[in-house]
């Protein structure tokens, strides 16, 4: 018979040996994280002999406690949370059970010591506070994944790689995750909390974090902070005052501490890269499988008509008709889950876009969207699959609006939209091309079918005429060094057997990756001959001293070409970009890393302009390495100077890490430098 007098003395969470079970001691050791639909053991150690007695549970569900549910103590439905108990004299062992559908959330477990002969509760209000996480290793959640390594990838890795630039001259930015790093956690469920459907009405918000389809809308929403209390608010262009540029960030961690520790004002600022690794370092942490994408040569259609409209005057200006525009490049993530409010043959990666373009019910978000719909021109699915689509496949049309006000088409290209598309390989640190997964070879008969049958009443392309006059931009990306003179060759191209006198115009115009105008650089216009079968070739230059008003970093250099003469049925018109090469820091660690011992490392670069750099700093972080650093360089640097600064750091967590450097100065921005640094447990 159990003693009337029991009561409990205390209730171990074991959370070293839960958080191991369930991958979360990255997180944290000392606090209670599992995974939905695996179960784990917690003890209750009472004052005398517990035969005879029982437990109950509860839990209270939410920062709020906006749900309660009683466990079972037998097996019940998958929707049920069960236990089983073993006694061993003054203790009780507790395997808890969880639904593999059930909310996400933190929750606190209420334990009650019942007598069995009487049902007299004996002691009670025993609380164990634990988070409950997405298990993509849990065959019966939506966010399974069967294989291994790219749980590995998707879920568990820190470090990642983005990728910027063009399409034919791709660069990469490494970036640290850091979804297991200090607070990190607790900061994703603050943002869920601090969501408009959240603050509408909380209950009926935690009663739908089951679905990540939900979840993953929501963190697409508050990731950027337009019309809501969400984390970066984007700005594309200088200047970026009272706040850190873009190019700056090299991680989430320092974005997301920044905005909780505000009390959830927007952190300044961020661009499409910044908003899709945000995004990313939560949905991971939360435990669904992510990653950054990026979409080469990326539309942005406003209108809904799967083109975008390009309008010029005679003299090759551009003309404000229309608000599409091409990206060089733009990224966003894809999430893995299960469609089930989807017809079959939705599963798998899901499109999501943090970075504010277009409304989707109300707020500034995209997705999730099957990338199978994508593909095959499903448009009617649920979220905002018409927006990705024309991202990947819109055609390009280039008009001459002439004096009169009429419009002449000068160029189609339906193959110059989404090229590339990159994400990071699971198999090492290259990058994966998944274009095949979007889309059907471009140019093919499927590609245009799925096309047609995407815009429904689309009316057919007409044909191509073949011109006697062609015309080619060309330039070598490797030879557009910061600092240097960039070349760009453009060639005139007579196919006839006449010579042609035509009008050359050259333009040259600084922009962001995202197509906006920051100043023209030079434009000219030339009468030239070429004759029969020949190729005239001119060369445009631009200095540094014209470029650097406008470019400091990963801003680009757009050239357009139009040609025009006598005999052509329309103009022939030629564009290209191309983005400087950036110098980059070398960062070097001094000997073997160990875990909670100093660790140094050195990092030096060289000025590679023919001015000083005035204002150096340079920011060092990596996830279980150290939290963001500044380390400012006490003088200017001169032109071939080279800096070099020292920095202690004490490695908190043993793996292999990522070390991430930025220099910032007043006249060279966005330069960047990384190392590995192998950690061990112990010094032998």
């Amino acid at each position: 018979m159990a003693n009337n007098k029991v009561n409990i003395v205390t209730v171990d969470p074991r959370c070293r040996e839960n958080n191991s079970a369930h991958r979360t001691r990255e997180i944290d050791q000392t606090r209670l994280i599992v995974r939905r639909g695996q179960s784990f053991s917690i003890s209750v150690q009472c004052s005398g002999d517990v035969r005879g007695c029982t437990a109950a549970l509860d839990l209270h569900v939410g920062k709020r406690e906006e749900e309660m549910i009683s466990v079972k103590r037998e097996r019940g439905t998958d929707k049920d949370w069960w236990f089983t108990q073993r006694y061993i004299y003054d203790e009780l062992l507790l395997t808890v059970y969880s639904p593999a559908n059930a909310i996400v959330s933190p929750y606190r477990l209420g334990v009650s010591l019942v007598c069995l002969s009487s049902g007299r509760v004996l002691d009670s209000n025993k609380v164990t506070k634990f988070h409950l996480l997405y298990n993509p290793w849990c065959k019966d959640d939506v966010v399974y994944l069967p294989d291994e390594n790219l749980i590995q990838e998707y879920v568990m890795n820190e470090n990642g790689i983005l990728y910027v630039g063009e399409w034919d001259s791709i660069s990469t930015r490494r970036w640290n995750f850091g979804q297991f790093e200090d607070k990190v956690m607790d900061i994703c469920f603050e943002i869920l909390d601090n969501s408009r459907e959240a603050r509408r009405d909380s209950k009926k918000d935690l009663n739908q974090r089951y679905d990540p389809v939900y979840v993953s809308r929501i963190i697409t929403a508050m990731v950027n902070s337009n019309r809501d209390q969400g984390v970066l608010q984007g700005r594309w262009q200088e200047p970026y005052d009272g706040g850190v540029a873009p190019y700056r960030w090299t991680g989430s961690v320092s974005i997301l501490q920044k905005w909780s520790d505000s009390g959830a004002k927007p952190v300044k600022y961020g661009q499409c890269w910044v908003f899709a690794a945000v995004a990313c370092t939560v949905l991971r942490c939360l435990g669904i499988p992510t990653r950054h994408v990026t979409n080469f040569d990326s539309a942005h259609d406003t209108d809904g008509n799967l083109s975008l409209d390009y309008l010029y005057n005679e003299k090759l200006e551009g003309i404000k008709g229309s608000s599409d525009s091409s990206w060089n490049y733009h990224c966003w993530i894809e999430s893995w889950m299960k469609r089930n409010d989807l017809p079959e043959g939705n599963d798998g990666w899901q499109v999501l876009d943090p970075t504010p373009q277009e409304l989707s019910d109300g707020d500034y978000r995209c997705g999730p969207c099957p990338v199978k719909a994508i593909k095959e021109g499903n448009l009617s699915v649920k979220y905002d699959a018409p927006f990705i689509f024309a991202e990947v496949n819109a055609d390009i049309v280039y008009w001459m609006v002439k004096s009169d006000g009429k419009r002449q088409k000068m160029r189609v290209n339906q193959d110059s939209t989404g090229r590339n598309i990159s994400t990071k390989s699971v198999f090492g640190n290259r990058r994966q091309d998944i274009t095949l997964e979007y889309k059907y070879p471009e140019g093919s008969k499927k590609e245009r079918e799925v096309y047609e049958k995407a815009q429904r009443s689309l009316r057919e392309p007409s044909p191509e005429r073949q011109e006697s006059i062609k015309l080619l931009l060309s330039v070598k990306p490797e030879q557009f060094v910061f600092g240097s003179e960039v070349k760009i060759i453009v060639e005139v191209e007579n196919r006839g057997e006449r010579k042609a006198d035509v009008c050359l115009t050259m333009s040259a115009t600084a922009e962001t990756y995202n197509n906006l105008m920051l100043g023209l650089l030079q434009r000219e216009t030339k009468q030239i001959s070429v004759p029969a079968n020949k190729v005239h070739k001119e060369v445009v230059s631009v200095c540094y001293d014209d470029y650097v008003k406008y470019i400091c970093g990963k801003q680009t250099i757009k050239l357009t070409a139009l040609l025009q003469a006598e005999g052509l049925d329309r103009p022939v018109m030629a564009a290209g970009r191309i983005s400087p090469i950036m110098p980059k820091v070398i960062v070097q660690v001094s000997g073997k890393a160990y875990r909670r011992q100093q660790s140094t490392c050195t990092l030096s670069f060289t000025n590679p302009l023919k001015v000083p750099l005035k204002g150096g700093v340079f920011t060092v972080e990596g996830a279980g390495l150290l939290c963001p650093t500044e380390v400012k360089v006490n003088s200017d640097i001169g032109p071939g100077q080279k800096a070099f600064v020292k920095l202690a750091f004490n490695p908190v967590r043993p793996g292999i890490r990522k070390l991430l450097v930025d220099f910032f100065s007043d006249e060279l921005k966005d330069v960047k430098g990384n190392a590995t640094v192998i950690v061990r447990k112990f010094r032998y």
